[in-house]
């Protein structure tokens, strides 16, 4: 399905959750909230969206989602490792149904050969009603300026949602 604009995307996704009953919490690094504020601009969304961490630090990453210092340091933040590690922790630590994480580099510095500017790391954990989570992660790359790569990362990250909760 051609999705249009955010806030279009956003009502899919709320569609999705509330149909289900289940709630959802963000993990959020390079997006800097920009997530969830496309979600809680929705009229409602207190109904099914429970909280969204912005752990832009590594030490942030650690303290408020547990992701463990030796998978930062191994991987790198910017890692599928990091992401699914973010994402499951989201998930637990906030109790939901479903979590999602981004963490990426949206420039315009800090970018390496390996891993350059636009280099965006996803993770979404979902548990479902066998209370078994699974958690898909995927790294995409975005092009242009700062804003640019974390618009199409927000946007992304709550499209490949929707595609999951189908």
């Amino acid at each position: 399905m051609y999705m249009t604009s955010t806030l279009d995307i956003a009502k899919e996704v709320a569609k999705h959750l509330i149909a289900r009953g289940w709630t959802l919490a963000l993990a959020e690094s390079c997006t800097g909230g920009l997530v969830c504020a496309a979600l809680t601009d929705l009229p409602g969304s207190s109904d099914w969206f429970e909280r969204g961490y912005i752990t832009y630090s590594n030490q942030a990453k650690t303290e408020c989602l547990g992701v463990p210092t030796e998978t930062i340091e191994s991987f790198g933040a910017v890692s599928e490792q990091v992401a699914k590690a973010m994402s499951e922790g989201a998930q637990k630590n906030a109790g939901v149904n479903v979590a999602v994480s981004i963490t990426g580099i949206a420039g315009p510095a800090g970018g390496s050969i390996e891993k350059p500017v636009g280099t965006v790391c996803f993770g979404w954990t979902i548990t479902k009603e066998n209370l078994v989570a699974i958690t898909i992660c995927k790294t995409m790359q975005f092009s242009g300026d700062r804003q640019a790569v974390r618009e199409q990362a927000r946007d992304y990250a709550l499209s490949e949602l929707i595609e999951l909760l189908k």
